[in-house]
């Protein structure tokens, strides 16, 4: 005997009652499931941003603990006593001179930051400079310019250099470039901050040239189109419409670069020959806060002056990329708000 299709349906689905009720169980379930999801990603995102809070608080603990035991006109520089040849006297006298320099272990030490700060901007501001230039030519061929085949073969290549281990490029530097460098410009100094700024811009090329890119590629067709409209050629659009409009975009891509360089630690402490020196010349062997900290800090004893002294160079590093790194943040931000407009 045949079975009318609503008794079917009441039988296979316990009823109307039992219907409405499995449904709502089904959704309360889901609902569930959601909620624990989202609760556990908050959970984790609250103790990412916990631990790292964490690691700032006793970064600049350490740091200022410096002043416990230096005075802080010492990380400037201080007076040093030096035998000067007197050839009227015959004789060899004492000369006070002003000097800044870091010698933590030296018999009198000195903690004097400026040689550091010094070495770190003589790398990066040349590094950043290149590698803007380079990045910036590349993002606009990608974005602009290229077709779609040729994209997906040099993008790819491109973030792939910028998974190269720092160590191999600060090998490279020390090991070929230096020499070469040296035979060309013949300068005094093998390892100087020019070969540093080389292997430094080479890391920060696929960043400005990623970021460049994304600026671009978030400018409107409706620019562009208006611009073709007009007459402009496909260069014309790209020099005076595309560009201007991503201005914004490219100057932060060019300021977070610049902060990357600032961090940048494997290659300035191969190839930079860690010389501790104020100076302006490019060719000259400096020394950078990163290589500092990672040269001395294993071998430092805890709670010395020293170790304290580090610790405040990493607090200022950490400042000042911070500093570099909001700004960027800003125009990339007041960029979209201008683009959505």
């Amino acid at each position: 005997m045949s079975v009318p299709p609503a008794v079917a349906r009441e039988r296979t689905t316990g009823g109307v009652g039992g219907g409405v009720g499995g449904g709502l169980e089904l959704k309360a379930g889901r609902r569930f499931r959601e909620r624990a999801i989202e609760i556990f990603l908050f959970l984790n995102g609250a103790v990412a941003v916990l631990i790292i809070g964490l690691i700032f608080v006793f970064l600049f603990r350490e740091g200022l603990a410096a002043f416990r035991d230096i005075a802080p006109r010492q990380f400037i520089g201080g007076e040093e006593v030096r035998s000067v040849y007197n050839p009227a006297a015959d004789t060899f006298v004492e000369s006070r001179e002003f000097a800044m320099a870091w010698q933590p272990v030296s018999e009198e030490p000195k903690y004097s930051l400026i040689p550091l700060i010094n070495g770190s901007l003589l790398v990066a501001l040349p590094a950043t400079l290149l590698s803007t230039c380079l990045g910036v030519m590349v993002g606009i061929y990608l974005a602009e310019l290229a077709n779609s085949r040729v994209r997906e073969v040099v993008k790819p290549a491109i973030e792939l250099l910028a998974g190269i281990p720092t160590v191999i490029i600060g090998f490279i530097m020390l090991a070929v470039v230096a020499s070469l460098l040296q035979s060309v410009t013949g300068t005094h100094f093998r390892l100087n901050a020019a070969v540093g700024a080389l292997g430094v811009s080479i890391v920060i090329i696929p960043v400005v040239a990623s970021l460049t890119e994304d600026a671009l590629r978030s400018v409107p067709d409706s620019l562009r189109q208006a611009s073709y409209g007009l007459g402009a050629t496909r260069w014309q659009t790209v020099s005076r419409v595309v560009v201007p409009a991503a201005v914004s975009g490219i100057t932060a891509a060019a300021i977070l670069g610049f902060g990357r360089a600032l961090g940048e630690t494997m290659i300035v402490l191969m190839a930079t020959g860690n010389a501790a020196l104020v100076t302006g010349n490019i060719f000259s062997s400096v020394r950078t806060m990163t290589a500092t900290i990672a040269a001395e800090l294993g071998a430092t004893a805890q709670d010395s002056e020293q170790y304290h002294a580090l610790f405040l160079v990493g607090a200022v590093l950490f400042t000042i990329t911070f500093f570099f790194n909001l700004v960027a943040e800003i125009i990339v931000s007041r960029m979209r708000r201008r683009l959505r407009l």
